[in-house]
């Protein structure tokens, strides 16, 4: 099975703060196929944010997929909509719950250091 690794905005910005090489960590933990996406909303939340320019050039540089919503839903709820051919990378603590509650795959920090994935099959 293909998964589709999507990029919350907040994850992006905790990585590069505790500077994580997200593309390098996903690699060690994720043996199976799957490529990684951000949504355009998550784009949009990153203006004005830390490090704004840096995480957009990492995103191109890595010819990170972006997934186009017409919606005018919240990131977070578009995200905990997706289903389980998607994994969700975030920090974001009340969406992580939204996601376990729904036993969806999610990819997070840990000890500032390393990803962890959880609840793939």
């Amino acid at each position: 099975m293909m998964y589709t690794i999507v990029l919350d905005t907040n994850f992006l910005i905790t990585a590069l703060k505790f500077k994580i090489d997200v593309f390098g960590e996903i690699e060690k933990i994720c043996i199976f196929d799957y490529n990684i996406s951000v949504l355009d909303k998550t784009l949009t939340e990153l203006k004005g944010k830390p490090n704004e320019k840096l995480v957009k050039a990492l995103l191109n540089k890595k010819k990170v997929n972006i997934i186009k919503t017409n919606t005018k839903d919240y990131v977070d709820d578009i995200l905990a909509k997706l289903d389980k051919s998607f994994i969700i990378a975030t920090q974001d603590i009340d969406l992580k719950r939204r996601l376990e509650t729904k036993k969806l795959p999610i990819i997070f920090i840990r000890q500032k250091k390393y990803l962890e994935l959880k609840n793939v099959l």
